[in-house]
């Protein structure tokens, strides 16, 4: 089950653009979290069933950046892999 914590970090997810300044100062000011911890936290939030019942839309989003996010930087590492696709 979601606590109030795990909610408000997935509304905040949701709905961080609406938020004046950079994300990483709205992070700290909301959740009073560094950034590094409040990505740990929603990396493991985002492969909960609880998260994915709460808000399905959104951790297919974040499942679908995340994904496109380590097959970019598996390119970057390791270029010649890339070109056998």
């Amino acid at each position: 089950m979601l606590d109030d914590r795990d909610r408000s970090i997935l509304d905040f997810e949701r709905e961080w653009w609406q938020h004046p300044g950079a994300k990483e100062d709205a992070i700290r000011q909301t959740f009073g979290l560094s950034p590094a911890r409040y990505y740990q936290i929603l990396s493991k939030l985002m492969d909960s069933e609880q998260a994915l019942a709460y808000d399905p839309m959104l951790v297919k989003r974040l499942h679908r950046v995340r994904d496109e996010r380590r097959a970019s930087r598996q390119k970057r590492i390791n270029p010649e892999s890339s070109d056998k696709n």
